[in-house]
C-alpha cells in the first residue's frame, strides 16, 4: 500500500480471503486500497463486513461513515455542475465580489486599460519569493492566474504539439507533487522558460506535497507568461477523486475557499493529456539508428501515465480526445495515457496500481514504429535515481519529487531535449523545507494509508 501498488495490495487481501473468510485486518486493508483508487462503494461493502465481524471497530466504523460522507458529497456535486467553476469566477469578479483590499501588501499583478491585469516576469519573480516566505497570494491573483492559465490551454489539443527549432531545448519534468521548495530547486537549474528554452510539466503538480497551491500557481503562471514555451500535461493527481484524498483538495479550500478549489478542478480538466515533441533538425550522424518520423526527424510522445490497453491507437485519435470538463474514470484512452505503467515481461498485464493496465517492451515497441515515435517520457512512478531508461530504450521514465514525502530517499530528475532530438539526463537532491510534514491537508483516510 505505502509503495502505492494498490492493485497488488488488492489481489494479496483477496486471497487471504478466500482462504479465510473471517479475516477482518484483509477486509480493512482492502477497502483501505479501493479508497485509495477512488472505488469508494466498494470499500463501503468490505468496511461493512468488518463492522459485521467486529461490531466494537470503533476505526472501521468511523472510516465507513467517512466513506458515505464522500460518496454522497460526489453525487451532490455531480447534480449541481449546471455551471462551470470558470465561469463563476469570472461572473464574482465581474459584480465586483473578489476585489484586493488596501491592507494586502503581497505582490500584485499589473493592471491594464481594459481593467484587467496582465502578467510579467517581475511578478513572477516576486510571486515566487512571497511563497517561498510563507505567505499567502490574493484570492483576486489566484484567480488571475488560474484563468489566465486556463484560456491558454483552452486553446490546445488533447495532444499538443512543440516543435525544437535550431538553437531551442526542452527541459522534461515529472512528478512535482506539491514538494515547492525543491520545485524552486528545480528551476535553479533549468533556468526560467524563454524563446530558446521551453519547459514541460508531465503532471503530477499537486496532492501528497503540502505546497501544492504554490507549485501549481507557478506553474500557471509560467504558463500564462510563457504559453508557448511552457506546456503543462495533466497527471492522475490532475483529478477531483484523488484531489478529495491525497491532499489538494484541503488545502486549497483552507487557503483559498471552496470555489477557488472549484476552479482549480475545472481548469485541470483542460490540460492537454500528452505533449509530442518534435526535432526539426535531423540526429547526429553518430547515433545508432532508431525510430524517426515520417520526415526522418526523432520525436518524443510525453505523457503521465503510459500505452494502451489495445494496439493501434494513433497520434490523430489521442488529439481528439474530449478531456475539458472531463474526469479519466477507470477504463478507456483518457485513463491509460494518465494511469499505466511499463512491465518488464511482454505484453499486458493487469496494473499494479489497480487502475489502467501494465504494457510491456513489445507494446512499447509496436505502438512507436506504428506512429514514427522516437520513444516515449512518461512519469508517474518514483525512480530511485531520478530517472530509469526501459523497454530497450524505448520508454523512459522521469520523476522530479526527491526525496518523495519525505520518506523515499530517491533523487530527482529531469530530460533535456535538444533540437536534434538528443536527450541528456540530469539528477538533483532534495533540498530542506519548513516543519510541515507531507499530506498535512490530506483526509484521514489517506493519512491511514502512510
Amino acid at each position: 500500500m505505502k509503495l502505492e501498488e494498490q492493485g497488488f495490495a488488492i489481489s494479496d487481501a483477496t486471497k487471504a480471503i478466500e482462504l479465510d473468510p473471517n479475516y477482518v485486518k484483509a477486509y480493512y486493508r482492502r477497502a483501505l486500497c479501493q479508497l485509495a483508487i477512488f472505488r469508494p462503494q466498494k470499500a463501503v461493502t468490505d468496511f461493512k463486513k468488518v463492522l459485521a465481524l467486529e461490531p466494537q471497530n470503533k476505526l472501521a466504523r468511523t472510516q465507513l461513515e467517512a466513506t458515505q460522507k464522500l460518496i454522497r458529497k460526489v453525487e451532490f456535486e455531480k447534480a449541481n455542475e449546471e455551471q462551470n467553476a470558470a465561469e463563476r469566477c469570472q461572473d464574482v469578479i465581474k459584480e465586483g465580489g473578489c476585489e484586493v483590499d488596501s491592507s494586502y501588501t503581497g505582490p500584485r499583478l499589473e493592471k491594464v486599460q481594459n481593467g484587467g491585469y496582465k502578467i510579467t516576469q517581475d511578478f513572477v519573480d516576486s510571486m515566487l519569493d512571497w511563497f517561498k516566505r510563507g505567505k499567502t497570494l490574493h484570492r483576486r491573483f489566484v484567480w488571475e492566474i488560474v484563468l489566465g492559465c486556463y484560456n491558454e490551454l483552452f486553446k490546445e489539443d488533447s495532444l499538443t504539439d512543440l516543435l525544437l527549432e535550431q538553437g531551442v531545448t526542452c527541459d522534461v519534468i515529472g512528478d512535482l507533487h506539491g514538494q515547492y521548495y525543491d520545485m524552486l530547486h528545480l528551476l535553479s537549474l533549468t533556468g526560467r522558460p524563454s524563446e530558446t528554452h521551453c519547459l514541460l510539466f508531465n503532471g503530477d503538480f499537486v496532492d501528497r506535497g503540502s505546497w501544492s497551491i504554490e507549485v501549481v500557481l507557478a506553474l500557471f503562471a509560467y504558463k500564462w507568461l510563457y504559453p508557448r514555451s511552457v506546456k503543462l500535461n495533466r497527471g492522475n493527481h490532475e483529478t477531483k477523486s484523488m484531489n478529495s484524498v491525497y491532499g489538494f483538495e484541503g488545502e486549497a479550500k483552507h487557503k483559498h475557499g471552496e470555489l477557488t478549489y472549484k476552479l482549480f478542478a475545472h481548469v485541470f480538466t483542460a490540460l492537454p493529456l500528452a505533449t509530442l515533441v518534435s526535432a526539426s533538425l535531423p540526429p547526429t550522424p553518430s547515433e545508432k539508428p532508431t525510430i524517426l518520423s515520417p520526415e526522418g526527424r526523432k520525436r518524443y510522445f510525453v505523457v503521465h501515465g503510459g500505452l494502451f490497453s489495445r494496439d493501434g491507437v494513433t497520434l490523430d485519435e489521442i488529439r481528439k480526445v474530449p478531456r475539458i470538463g472531463q474526469q479519466p474514470g477507470n477504463d478507456g484512452l483518457m485513463c491509460e495515457l494518465l494511469w499505466t505503467d511499463p512491465q518488464e515481461m511482454p505484453g499486458r498485464g493487469p496494473s499494479k496500481r489497480g487502475v489502467g493496465i501494465g504494457f510491456g517492451p513489445d507494446v512499447t515497441k509496436r505502438w512507436c514504429q506504428l506512429n514514427g515515435i522516437t520513444g516515449v517520457l512518461r512519469s508517474h512512478e518514483v525512480r530511485q535515481g531520478g530517472y530509469a531508461v526501459e523497454h530497450d530504450g524505448l520508454c523512459t521514465t522521469v520523476f522530479s519529487a526527491p526525496n518523495y514525502v519525505d520518506q523515499v530517499g530517491n533523487k530527482g530528475a529531469y530530460v533535456r531535449i535538444d533540437a536534434n532530438g538528443t536527450q541528456a539526463y540530469f539528477t538533483f537532491d532534495a533540498k530542506e523545507h519548513p516543519p510541515m510534514r507531507p499530506m498535512a491537508y490530506a483526509s484521514s483516510m489517506a493519512n491511514m494509508m502512510m
